[in-house]
């Protein structure tokens, strides 16, 4: 049963609603009000274990280059070699660094922090959110897209994101439902996880990309030598990631890497969508995602496709939260 709403307070900070968002939250939480908070903040769940696992083979590729960089920069500048892979290993923290995270916020991710009146309606629903989880909120940072698409997203160790379509047009318990899927990102692992992933690779990818950006320029005698050293290069990338795929899995999992890894996906999506669900919003989400599904397209993917969406299809999401509702 939905809890009993508390008489009004003069510390609520409900904001009015106006007709496309209506205000149906029950409000135990505002401030002023004692909330009960649990003792582990954090969880690291076997999704988020999965995804750095299955992403040790580009590590390693990345480990190689930082170290290739290493090396050239103590044969040319006397700088030692471990002076670059120290670094490199360290500035994964940075990550989880608040300032570094506003950066990654605004020039990565494309968000802005809530304007006044956003903030107002946006922080009480947050506040409630995280205080029947047992979280402490204000551990974290709410920012808004300028999107007029109905999205969020959860990223690093403290951001929080929402579109501006879904601040103005969800009612209070959807906008619950959508954020209390959010923190499930944070609270098992699956936000801070998936940027280390990213960030340990990015050496390793960046090589790849020049190296196919040079491949793709029109080959001209004089750069024979270099577009043959790149490509050696790149071959050599593409071996030491399937010599390492090999070595830590077997060659069957080197095919299948690209699969597992979306699989991964799919099932952090759904932990996810649990951990709102076992919340209480598990009507409200499920009214999100029907909203969802009525504006997609019908679209005819292929099975592959299907296997390598990191997001599972709204029927699916549905049909795990049919035991919630």
């Amino acid at each position: 049963m939905p809890p009993t709403p508390h008489p009004q307070d003069p510390d609520d900070s409900r904001v009015p609603p106006d007709g496309s968002a209506p205000d149906d939250l029950v409000y135990e939480h505002g401030p002023g009000r004692r909330a009960y908070y649990a003792a582990r903040q954090r969880r690291t769940d076997l999704t988020a274990l999965a995804q750095l696992a299955l992403a040790l083979p580009s590590f390693l590729t990345s480990a190689l280059v930082v170290l290739l960089v290493g090396g050239l920069l103590e044969y040319g500048a006397g700088v030692p070699f471990w002076i670059p892979a120290a670094f490199w290993l360290v500035s994964g923290a940075l990550v989880f660094h608040r300032p570094t995270e506003d950066l990654l916020a605004r020039h990565l991710f494309g968000l802005r922090r809530p304007m006044p009146r956003e903030a107002a309606r946006l922080e009480p629903v947050w506040r409630e959110v995280t205080a029947v989880a047992g979280i402490d909120g204000s551990r974290y940072r709410l920012w808004v897209e300028d999107s007029d698409g109905l999205n969020a997203l959860a990223a690093a160790g403290h951001i929080v994101g929402v579109t501006r379509y879904a601040l103005e047009r969800l009612s209070s318990r959807r906008l619950a439902a959508v954020l209390a899927h959010e923190l499930g990102h944070h609270t098992g692992g699956h936000a801070w996880s998936l940027l280390l992933c990213h960030w340990y690779g990015l050496p390793g990818r960046l090589v790849r990309r020049v190296l196919r950006t040079l491949a793709a320029l029109a080959v001209t005698p004089s750069r024979c030598a270099v577009y043959a050293a790149g490509g050696v290069l790149l071959l050599a990338l593409g071996g030491l990631d399937s010599t390492a795929t090999r070595i830590l899995y077997g060659l069957p999992l080197l095919l299948a890497l690209p699969y597992l890894s979306a699989a991964v996906g799919r099932r952090a999506e759904l932990r996810a969508d649990r951990h709102a669900a076992v919340l209480g919003f598990a009507p409200d989400l499920a009214e999100v995602l029907e909203a969802l599904h009525e504006d997609e397209r019908p679209t005819h993917t292929s099975v592959p496709a299907r296997l390598l969406a990191t997001h599972p299809d709204v029927p699916t999401r549905l049909h795990h939260l049919r035991a919630y509702l």
